[in-house]
Protein backbone atom coordinates (compact mmCIF):
# COMPACT_ATOMS: atom_id res chain seq x y z
CA UNK A 1 0.00 0.00 0.00
CA UNK A 2 2.63 2.57 1.15
CA UNK A 3 4.39 1.93 -1.97
CA UNK A 4 0.93 2.83 -4.65
CA UNK A 5 0.42 5.76 -2.14
CA UNK A 6 4.04 6.99 -2.91
CA UNK A 7 3.28 6.97 -6.32
CA UNK A 8 0.31 8.91 -6.08
CA UNK A 9 1.70 11.71 -4.63
CA UNK A 10 4.32 11.34 -6.92
CA UNK A 11 2.01 11.89 -10.17
CA UNK A 12 0.22 14.68 -7.66
CA UNK A 13 3.22 16.25 -7.74
CA UNK A 14 4.35 15.80 -11.76
CA UNK A 15 0.57 17.71 -12.21
CA UNK A 16 1.22 20.64 -9.71
CA UNK A 17 4.74 20.96 -11.29
CA UNK A 18 4.65 20.79 -14.92
CA UNK A 19 2.41 22.54 -17.29
CA UNK A 20 -0.02 20.36 -18.78
CA UNK A 21 -1.24 21.14 -22.16
CA UNK A 22 -2.79 17.94 -23.21
CA UNK A 23 -6.84 19.29 -24.56
CA UNK A 24 -8.26 15.72 -23.83
CA UNK A 25 -6.82 16.05 -19.58
CA UNK A 26 -8.32 18.14 -17.15
CA UNK A 27 -7.97 18.79 -13.22
CA UNK A 28 -11.37 17.93 -11.08
CA UNK A 29 -11.95 18.81 -7.60
CA UNK A 30 -11.78 17.11 -4.44
CA UNK A 31 -15.12 16.42 -4.48
CA UNK A 32 -14.94 14.52 -7.89
CA UNK A 33 -12.03 13.04 -6.83
CA UNK A 34 -13.95 11.62 -2.91
CA UNK A 35 -17.11 10.28 -4.81
CA UNK A 36 -14.79 8.78 -7.00
CA UNK A 37 -12.79 6.88 -4.24
CA UNK A 38 -15.89 5.96 -2.17
CA UNK A 39 -17.60 2.94 -1.03
CA UNK A 40 -20.06 3.18 -4.06
CA UNK A 41 -16.99 0.56 -5.71
CA UNK A 42 -18.18 -1.64 -4.40
CA UNK A 43 -21.49 -2.65 -5.34
CA UNK A 44 -22.59 -4.90 -8.45
CA UNK A 45 -25.61 -3.01 -10.63
CA UNK A 46 -26.27 -4.36 -13.86
CA UNK A 47 -29.63 -3.55 -15.31
CA UNK A 48 -31.00 0.16 -15.09
CA UNK A 49 -32.86 2.72 -12.81
CA UNK A 50 -35.74 -0.05 -11.30
CA UNK A 51 -34.35 -2.97 -13.27
CA UNK A 52 -31.35 -4.26 -11.93
CA UNK A 53 -30.04 -8.10 -11.92
CA UNK A 54 -28.85 -7.63 -8.41
CA UNK A 55 -30.28 -6.94 -5.10
CA UNK A 56 -29.63 -4.05 -2.99
CA UNK A 57 -29.33 -1.35 -5.19
CA UNK A 58 -31.77 1.21 -3.85
CA UNK A 59 -29.26 3.65 -3.37
CA UNK A 60 -27.27 3.20 -7.09
CA UNK A 61 -30.59 3.87 -8.23
CA UNK A 62 -31.46 6.47 -6.34
CA UNK A 63 -27.97 7.88 -7.59
CA UNK A 64 -28.14 7.11 -11.17
CA UNK A 65 -31.47 8.58 -11.53
CA UNK A 66 -29.86 11.92 -10.05
CA UNK A 67 -27.22 11.73 -12.48
CA UNK A 68 -30.09 11.53 -15.33
CA UNK A 69 -31.59 14.49 -13.85
CA UNK A 70 -28.19 16.41 -13.97
CA UNK A 71 -27.68 15.73 -17.24
CA UNK A 72 -30.86 16.84 -18.56
CA UNK A 73 -30.36 20.31 -16.95
CA UNK A 74 -26.92 20.79 -18.31
CA UNK A 75 -27.16 19.74 -21.81
CA UNK A 76 -30.90 21.11 -22.52
CA UNK A 77 -32.48 17.80 -23.45
CA UNK A 78 -35.93 17.99 -25.52
CA UNK A 79 -38.73 16.97 -23.07
CA UNK A 80 -38.54 13.48 -25.75
CA UNK A 81 -34.72 12.63 -25.08
CA UNK A 82 -33.09 10.67 -22.58
CA UNK A 83 -29.59 9.71 -21.87
CA UNK A 84 -27.19 6.63 -20.18
CA UNK A 85 -24.65 7.37 -17.75
CA UNK A 86 -23.34 3.48 -17.73
CA UNK A 87 -20.96 3.88 -20.87
CA UNK A 88 -16.92 3.16 -19.26
CA UNK A 89 -15.15 5.73 -21.73
CA UNK A 90 -15.96 7.59 -25.50
CA UNK A 91 -15.13 4.41 -27.27
CA UNK A 92 -17.55 2.43 -25.32
CA UNK A 93 -20.37 4.96 -25.91
CA UNK A 94 -19.76 5.35 -29.63
CA UNK A 95 -19.25 1.43 -29.93
CA UNK A 96 -22.81 1.22 -27.81
CA UNK A 97 -24.98 3.61 -30.20
CA UNK A 98 -23.06 1.68 -33.45
CA UNK A 99 -24.74 -1.74 -32.09
CA UNK A 100 -28.47 0.08 -30.75
CA UNK A 101 -29.28 1.34 -34.62
CA UNK A 102 -26.66 -0.68 -37.10
CA UNK A 103 -26.39 -3.70 -38.35
CA UNK A 104 -22.52 -5.41 -38.83
CA UNK A 105 -21.62 -4.54 -42.47
CA UNK A 106 -23.71 -1.32 -42.41
CA UNK A 107 -21.73 1.48 -43.72
CA UNK A 108 -20.43 4.59 -41.32
CA UNK A 109 -18.65 8.12 -42.55
CA UNK A 110 -16.34 9.70 -40.21
CA UNK A 111 -14.05 12.00 -40.27
CA UNK A 112 -10.47 11.02 -41.64
CA UNK A 113 -7.94 10.11 -38.42
CA UNK A 114 -5.00 12.08 -39.53
CA UNK A 115 -7.07 15.33 -40.19
CA UNK A 116 -8.61 15.18 -36.53
CA UNK A 117 -11.11 12.32 -36.44
CA UNK A 118 -10.83 9.69 -33.87
CA UNK A 119 -10.19 6.05 -34.23
CA UNK A 120 -13.83 4.76 -32.98
CA UNK A 121 -15.20 6.27 -35.89
CA UNK A 122 -13.71 3.04 -38.37
CA UNK A 123 -10.02 3.39 -38.35
CA UNK A 124 -7.94 1.46 -40.84
CA UNK A 125 -4.68 1.88 -43.11
CA UNK A 126 -2.34 -0.07 -45.13
CA UNK A 127 0.36 -1.62 -43.10
CA UNK A 128 2.84 -0.62 -45.51
CA UNK A 129 1.61 3.21 -44.73
CA UNK A 130 -0.22 4.00 -48.54
CA UNK A 131 -3.50 5.16 -48.09
CA UNK A 132 -5.89 3.14 -50.12
CA UNK A 133 -8.06 6.24 -51.73
CA UNK A 134 -10.27 7.09 -54.24
CA UNK A 135 -9.36 10.28 -57.40
CA UNK A 136 -10.56 12.79 -55.04
CA UNK A 137 -8.35 12.64 -52.32
CA UNK A 138 -11.13 14.12 -50.10
CA UNK A 139 -12.47 10.19 -50.09
CA UNK A 140 -10.36 7.92 -47.87
CA UNK A 141 -11.55 4.19 -48.51
CA UNK A 142 -9.30 2.84 -45.96
CA UNK A 143 -7.24 -0.12 -45.71
CA UNK A 144 -6.87 -3.71 -45.10
CA UNK A 145 -5.33 -3.28 -41.72
CA UNK A 146 -8.75 -2.43 -39.33
CA UNK A 147 -7.25 -1.08 -36.46
CA UNK A 148 -10.61 -0.51 -34.23
CA UNK A 149 -13.66 -3.01 -33.80
CA UNK A 150 -15.59 -0.03 -36.14
CA UNK A 151 -13.45 -0.80 -38.79
CA UNK A 152 -13.82 -4.67 -38.53
CA UNK A 153 -17.89 -4.35 -38.10
CA UNK A 154 -18.95 -1.86 -40.68
CA UNK A 155 -17.71 -0.05 -43.50
CA UNK A 156 -16.35 2.45 -42.97
CA UNK A 157 -15.95 5.35 -45.28
CA UNK A 158 -14.02 8.58 -43.97
CA UNK A 159 -14.08 12.52 -45.45
CA UNK A 160 -11.09 14.85 -45.31
CA UNK A 161 -10.59 17.90 -44.26
CA UNK A 162 -10.35 20.43 -47.21
CA UNK A 163 -6.40 20.37 -48.22
CA UNK A 164 -6.15 24.54 -48.60
CA UNK A 165 -7.94 25.88 -45.80
CA UNK A 166 -7.70 22.61 -44.03
CA UNK A 167 -11.56 23.04 -42.57
CA UNK A 168 -14.70 21.07 -43.09
CA UNK A 169 -15.81 21.18 -46.47
CA UNK A 170 -19.57 20.19 -46.19
CA UNK A 171 -20.33 20.21 -50.48
CA UNK A 172 -18.08 17.33 -50.82
CA UNK A 173 -19.47 15.47 -47.49
CA UNK A 174 -22.62 15.90 -48.87
CA UNK A 175 -21.38 14.40 -52.38
CA UNK A 176 -19.59 11.62 -50.83
CA UNK A 177 -22.61 10.96 -48.50
CA UNK A 178 -24.67 10.65 -51.59
CA UNK A 179 -22.55 8.69 -53.29
CA UNK A 180 -21.56 5.80 -50.51
CA UNK A 181 -24.96 5.88 -48.54
CA UNK A 182 -24.26 5.54 -45.34
CA UNK A 183 -26.25 4.57 -42.23
CA UNK A 184 -24.74 6.63 -40.31
CA UNK A 185 -23.07 9.92 -40.37
CA UNK A 186 -20.25 11.23 -37.87
CA UNK A 187 -18.46 14.09 -36.42
CA UNK A 188 -16.28 15.13 -34.50
CA UNK A 189 -13.09 13.42 -33.07
CA UNK A 190 -9.49 14.77 -31.22
CA UNK A 191 -7.95 17.03 -33.04
CA UNK A 192 -10.28 19.76 -35.24
CA UNK A 193 -9.90 23.12 -33.87
CA UNK A 194 -12.83 24.74 -35.16
CA UNK A 195 -16.86 24.91 -34.52
CA UNK A 196 -18.85 21.92 -36.51
CA UNK A 197 -21.67 23.10 -38.20
CA UNK A 198 -24.54 20.85 -36.82
CA UNK A 199 -27.35 21.68 -38.42
CA UNK A 200 -25.54 21.27 -42.25
CA UNK A 201 -24.56 17.75 -41.35
CA UNK A 202 -28.22 16.75 -40.32
CA UNK A 203 -29.20 18.08 -43.31
CA UNK A 204 -26.32 15.72 -45.01
CA UNK A 205 -27.62 12.79 -43.49
CA UNK A 206 -31.08 13.19 -43.92
CA UNK A 207 -30.61 13.94 -47.41
CA UNK A 208 -29.65 9.98 -47.80
CA UNK A 209 -31.57 8.59 -45.08
CA UNK A 210 -29.10 8.26 -42.75
CA UNK A 211 -28.88 8.77 -38.40
CA UNK A 212 -26.50 11.71 -37.95
CA UNK A 213 -24.02 10.94 -34.44
CA UNK A 214 -22.65 14.06 -33.24
CA UNK A 215 -19.25 12.64 -30.78
CA UNK A 216 -18.31 15.66 -28.35
CA UNK A 217 -16.17 14.37 -26.64
CA UNK A 218 -13.43 16.96 -26.75
CA UNK A 219 -16.02 20.08 -26.48
CA UNK A 220 -19.06 18.37 -23.69
CA UNK A 221 -17.81 21.10 -21.32
CA UNK A 222 -17.90 23.60 -23.32
CA UNK A 223 -21.66 23.27 -24.75
CA UNK A 224 -22.65 22.97 -21.43
CA UNK A 225 -20.98 26.15 -20.48
CA UNK A 226 -22.66 27.34 -23.33
CA UNK A 227 -19.61 28.89 -24.75
CA UNK A 228 -20.07 26.75 -28.72
CA UNK A 229 -23.14 25.37 -29.94
CA UNK A 230 -24.44 22.47 -29.18
CA UNK A 231 -25.32 19.05 -31.42
CA UNK A 232 -28.38 18.26 -28.96
CA UNK A 233 -31.92 18.60 -30.48
CA UNK A 234 -29.92 18.36 -33.85
CA UNK A 235 -28.48 15.52 -34.44
CA UNK A 236 -29.78 11.91 -33.97
CA UNK A 237 -26.93 10.59 -31.01
CA UNK A 238 -24.63 12.97 -29.17
CA UNK A 239 -21.79 11.01 -27.60
CA UNK A 240 -19.43 12.76 -25.11
CA UNK A 241 -16.98 11.80 -22.61
CA UNK A 242 -16.80 13.34 -19.07
CA UNK A 243 -13.23 13.98 -17.87
CA UNK A 244 -12.32 16.57 -20.80
CA UNK A 245 -13.95 19.78 -21.14
CA UNK A 246 -16.82 18.99 -18.84
CA UNK A 247 -14.21 18.44 -15.99
CA UNK A 248 -15.84 15.67 -14.32
CA UNK A 249 -14.78 11.65 -13.64
CA UNK A 250 -14.15 9.51 -16.35
CA UNK A 251 -16.63 8.25 -17.98
CA UNK A 252 -19.17 8.82 -20.99
CA UNK A 253 -22.48 9.89 -21.52
CA UNK A 254 -25.07 9.13 -24.74
CA UNK A 255 -27.78 11.29 -25.37
CA UNK A 256 -30.68 10.95 -28.19
CA UNK A 257 -34.40 10.78 -28.36
CA UNK A 258 -35.87 8.17 -25.94
CA UNK A 259 -37.06 5.47 -28.89
CA UNK A 260 -32.76 5.15 -29.46
CA UNK A 261 -31.48 5.35 -25.78
CA UNK A 262 -33.64 2.06 -25.10
CA UNK A 263 -31.88 0.70 -27.84
CA UNK A 264 -28.86 2.51 -26.19
CA UNK A 265 -29.32 0.69 -22.81
CA UNK A 266 -29.58 -3.00 -24.42
CA UNK A 267 -26.42 -2.08 -26.27
CA UNK A 268 -24.72 -1.29 -23.15
CA UNK A 269 -25.77 -4.35 -21.30
CA UNK A 270 -25.81 -6.56 -22.09
CA UNK A 271 -24.32 -5.68 -25.58
CA UNK A 272 -21.31 -4.96 -24.38
CA UNK A 273 -20.51 -4.62 -20.86
CA UNK A 274 -21.91 -6.03 -17.36
CA UNK A 275 -21.96 -3.86 -13.99
CA UNK A 276 -21.15 0.04 -14.47
CA UNK A 277 -18.44 1.82 -12.70
CA UNK A 278 -20.88 3.52 -9.83
CA UNK A 279 -18.00 5.26 -8.25
CA UNK A 280 -17.44 6.90 -11.71
CA UNK A 281 -21.28 7.58 -12.38
CA UNK A 282 -20.83 9.32 -8.45
CA UNK A 283 -17.85 11.47 -9.89
CA UNK A 284 -19.41 12.65 -12.87
CA UNK A 285 -22.87 13.64 -10.82
CA UNK A 286 -20.89 15.52 -8.50
CA UNK A 287 -18.84 16.97 -11.80
CA UNK A 288 -22.69 18.06 -13.34
CA UNK A 289 -23.74 19.41 -9.85
CA UNK A 290 -20.51 22.32 -10.42
CA UNK A 291 -21.48 22.46 -14.48
CA UNK A 292 -24.68 24.22 -13.10
CA UNK A 293 -22.38 26.73 -10.58
CA UNK A 294 -22.20 30.13 -12.07
CA UNK A 295 -18.51 29.85 -12.10
CA UNK A 296 -18.37 26.69 -14.55
CA UNK A 297 -19.44 29.02 -17.36
CA UNK A 298 -16.93 31.30 -16.24
CA UNK A 299 -14.30 28.66 -16.70
CA UNK A 300 -15.32 27.75 -19.98
CA UNK A 301 -15.00 31.25 -21.48
CA UNK A 302 -11.71 31.30 -19.90
CA UNK A 303 -10.51 27.95 -21.85
CA UNK A 304 -11.46 29.54 -25.20
CA UNK A 305 -9.90 33.01 -24.15
CA UNK A 306 -6.74 31.30 -23.19
CA UNK A 307 -6.48 29.27 -26.29
CA UNK A 308 -7.08 31.38 -28.89
CA UNK A 309 -4.47 34.00 -26.56
CA UNK A 310 -2.15 31.09 -26.94
CA UNK A 311 -2.72 30.50 -30.41
CA UNK A 312 -2.74 34.04 -31.28
CA UNK A 313 1.15 34.66 -29.46
CA UNK A 314 2.20 31.13 -31.22
CA UNK A 315 1.09 33.03 -34.71
CA UNK A 316 2.89 36.08 -33.98
CA UNK A 317 5.66 33.67 -33.44
CA UNK A 318 5.41 32.46 -36.82
CA UNK A 319 4.08 29.03 -36.47
CA UNK A 320 0.79 27.85 -38.62
CA UNK A 321 -2.14 26.31 -36.41
CA UNK A 322 -3.91 23.56 -38.54
CA UNK A 323 -6.69 26.03 -40.19
CA UNK A 324 -5.44 29.11 -39.16
CA UNK A 325 -7.11 29.12 -35.70
CA UNK A 326 -9.07 27.49 -32.80
CA UNK A 327 -12.70 28.47 -31.94
CA UNK A 328 -12.28 25.95 -28.36
CA UNK A 329 -9.76 25.01 -26.40
CA UNK A 330 -7.54 22.91 -28.67
CA UNK A 331 -4.75 24.22 -30.97
CA UNK A 332 -2.59 21.63 -33.14
CA UNK A 333 0.83 22.98 -34.68
CA UNK A 334 2.47 21.93 -37.91
CA UNK A 335 6.22 21.63 -36.96
CA UNK A 336 7.09 19.83 -39.67
CA UNK A 337 9.73 22.36 -40.32
CA UNK A 338 11.59 22.16 -36.67
CA UNK A 339 13.38 19.32 -38.28
CA UNK A 340 12.28 16.83 -35.79
CA UNK A 341 8.87 14.88 -35.69
CA UNK A 342 6.19 15.38 -32.88
CA UNK A 343 7.46 12.26 -30.76
CA UNK A 344 11.26 13.83 -30.57
CA UNK A 345 9.67 17.14 -29.77
CA UNK A 346 6.75 16.65 -27.40
CA UNK A 347 9.77 14.78 -25.54
CA UNK A 348 12.17 17.29 -25.59
CA UNK A 349 8.91 19.90 -24.31
CA UNK A 350 8.49 17.22 -21.44
CA UNK A 351 12.01 17.74 -20.43
CA UNK A 352 11.23 21.34 -20.13
CA UNK A 353 7.67 20.18 -18.35
CA UNK A 354 5.95 21.38 -20.87
CA UNK A 355 3.46 18.58 -21.39
CA UNK A 356 2.00 18.23 -25.13
CA UNK A 357 0.83 15.11 -27.42
CA UNK A 358 2.63 14.17 -30.80
CA UNK A 359 -0.33 14.82 -33.30
CA UNK A 360 -1.11 14.20 -36.96
CA UNK A 361 -2.21 16.52 -38.91
CA UNK A 362 -3.94 17.07 -41.77
CA UNK A 363 -2.08 15.90 -45.29
CA UNK A 364 0.38 13.96 -42.84
CA UNK A 365 3.38 13.10 -44.32
CA UNK A 366 5.09 11.22 -41.64
CA UNK A 367 3.76 7.92 -39.65
CA UNK A 368 1.42 8.11 -36.99
CA UNK A 369 3.73 6.88 -34.46
CA UNK A 370 5.84 10.08 -35.14
CA UNK A 371 4.17 12.53 -37.49
CA UNK A 372 4.13 16.24 -37.92
CA UNK A 373 2.36 18.10 -35.81
CA UNK A 374 1.98 18.71 -31.89
CA UNK A 375 -1.39 19.20 -30.03
CA UNK A 376 -2.05 21.56 -27.03
CA UNK A 377 -4.62 23.13 -24.89
CA UNK A 378 -5.83 25.02 -22.07
CA UNK A 379 -8.50 23.06 -20.14
CA UNK A 380 -6.11 21.81 -17.47
CA UNK A 381 -3.88 25.04 -17.19
CA UNK A 382 -7.10 27.07 -16.61
CA UNK A 383 -8.53 24.75 -14.21
CA UNK A 384 -5.17 25.22 -12.02
CA UNK A 385 -5.73 29.30 -12.35
CA UNK A 386 -3.70 30.32 -14.80
CA UNK A 387 -5.20 33.40 -17.57
CA UNK A 388 -4.33 35.06 -20.82
CA UNK A 389 -0.76 36.50 -19.40
CA UNK A 390 0.00 33.01 -18.26
CA UNK A 391 -0.38 31.93 -21.73
CA UNK A 392 1.33 34.73 -23.44
CA UNK A 393 4.58 33.45 -21.52
CA UNK A 394 3.92 29.89 -22.14
CA UNK A 395 3.84 30.78 -26.10
CA UNK A 396 7.31 32.22 -25.43
CA UNK A 397 8.72 29.02 -23.74
CA UNK A 398 7.46 26.85 -26.12
CA UNK A 399 8.86 28.94 -28.83
CA UNK A 400 12.35 29.05 -27.25
CA UNK A 401 12.18 25.23 -27.01
CA UNK A 402 11.29 25.13 -30.47
CA UNK A 403 14.13 27.44 -31.63
CA UNK A 404 16.64 25.15 -29.78
CA UNK A 405 15.51 22.26 -31.27
CA UNK A 406 15.96 23.52 -34.65
CA UNK A 407 19.37 24.66 -33.71
CA UNK A 408 20.59 21.49 -31.83
CA UNK A 409 18.19 19.01 -32.68
CA UNK A 410 17.77 16.26 -30.43
CA UNK A 411 20.77 17.57 -28.32
CA UNK A 412 18.58 20.36 -26.97
CA UNK A 413 17.37 17.48 -24.07
CA UNK A 414 20.18 18.08 -22.38
CA UNK A 415 21.06 21.85 -23.08
CA UNK A 416 21.44 24.26 -20.46
CA UNK A 417 19.34 26.37 -22.28
CA UNK A 418 16.42 23.71 -22.07
CA UNK A 419 17.15 23.57 -18.05
CA UNK A 420 16.54 27.50 -18.12
CA UNK A 421 12.77 26.98 -19.42
CA UNK A 422 12.62 24.56 -17.09
CA UNK A 423 12.93 26.93 -13.72
CA UNK A 424 10.65 29.30 -16.13
CA UNK A 425 8.05 26.79 -15.82
CA UNK A 426 8.34 26.12 -11.82
CA UNK A 427 7.82 29.57 -11.86
CA UNK A 428 4.88 29.65 -13.88
CA UNK A 429 3.54 25.83 -11.44
CA UNK A 430 3.96 28.22 -8.77
CA UNK A 431 1.07 30.29 -9.11
CA UNK A 432 -1.58 26.71 -9.40
CA UNK A 433 -4.01 26.85 -7.07
CA UNK A 434 -5.59 23.51 -6.55
CA UNK A 435 -9.24 22.61 -6.36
Amino acid sequence: MNKVLGIIKKEEQRQLTQLNLIPSENYTSEAVRNAVGSVLMHKYSEGNVGARYYEGNQFIDELEEYCLELVRKVFKLPEDWGANVQALSGSNANLAAYLAVLQPGDTIMGMHLPDGGHLSHGWSYEPQGGEQVAQDTFEYLGGSNKVNISAKLFNSIQYKTDPETQLLDYEKISTLAKKHKPKLLITGGTAYPRNIDYGKMKEIAESVGALYMADVAHEAGLIAGGVVPSPVGIADIVTLTTHKTLRAARGALILAPQTIIKKVNKAVLPGLQGGPFNNNIAGITVGLEEVLLPEFAEYTQKVINNAQTLCTELISRGYHPVSGWTDKHLILIDISDSGLGGRDVAQILAKADIIVNMNTIPGEKRKPNDPSGIRLGTPFVTSLGLGENEMIKIAELIDSVLELIKEKGTEAANSAELAAVKREVANLTKLFKPR
